[in-house]
């Protein structure tokens, strides 16, 4: 059973604590040694990708302090029972379960009567067949044309990573003509920003999409109210000219 404290209270830490400001990276990187450092400081990762971690403020005996400090708080079997579906999140006595989305290791993992690897497998299926139905023209609008325009609803994480990469791949998509739909972001809790984005926007070209990893994200809920109102008050406005 693993043991839960904070990092700062452990041996390791503290020993990493007065390592601190060793290492010159301008120094590290100038030196004759350079390239044997940016050679070996490289990990190989997934789809050809390569993590290199050369100019970052690390030599052998910080690498083996952080080696350590991993061992002492167990770091391996911590992120085994978060896979696993253990209760980690300590403070609200619960599973922490958004990496499903992202791959399927360990164990099924049971909670309310389901087995939230299959649910995740499935949702993810659902997403697909949305996305498919709206790109290929199967779902239109009410006059029958194609959405061009998406609009995400989100906070925190729930905007950040989608948005991250919409912005990474949005050039690339478009150089390689797999481009489909122009992405737009609300997240901030300044109605004027909400505002300005949904008047950008081809309303009778949009989706909206609300992101909530808990489905009662205040934020979320208040910006989402504030879109069906900006539209609502635009319907009633054409209807009455």
């Amino acid at each position: 059973m693993v043991t839960w404290a904070n990092a700062d209270t452990l041996s390791s830490w503290k020993k990493l604590m007065s390592l601190k400001g060793m290492v010159s990276v301008k120094e590290e990187l100038s030196s004759r040694d350079a390239v044997k450092r940016i050679r070996e400081y490289s990990v190989p990762m997934a789809e050809g990708l390569t993590y290199n971690y050369a100019a970052k403020q690390v030599n052998e005996q910080i690498l083996k302090t952080l080696q350590d400090l991993s061992d002492e708080s167990e770091l391996l079997e911590k992120f085994a029972a978060l896979y696993n579906g253990e209760v980690v999140n300590t403070g609200e006595k619960r599973m922490v379960l958004h990496h499903l989305t992202r791959g399927q290791l360990g164990n099924d993992v049971m909670a309310d009567g389901t087995n939230k690897r299959d649910f995740y497998i499935k949702e993810q299926k659902r997403i697909a067949e949305f996305a498919d139905k709206v790109h290929s023209g199967k779902l239109l609008n009410e006059k029958g044309e194609k959405y061009t325009q998406v609009c995400q609803i989100g906070i925190g994480g729930s905007d950040l990573g989608p948005r991250a990469m919409y912005l990474a791949l949005e050039n690339w998509a478009k150089a390689n003509n797999t481009f489909k739909m122009e992405a737009h972001f609300i997240s901030n809790v300044d109605p004027d920003d909400g505002a300005a984005v949904v008047a950008s926007l081809d309303l009778a070209h949009t989706i909206f999409i609300l992101v909530s990893k808990s489905g009662t994200t205040l934020e979320t809920l208040t910006n989402e109210s504030f879109v069906k109102d900006f539209i609502k008050k635009l319907v009633l406005m054409f209807q009455s000219t």
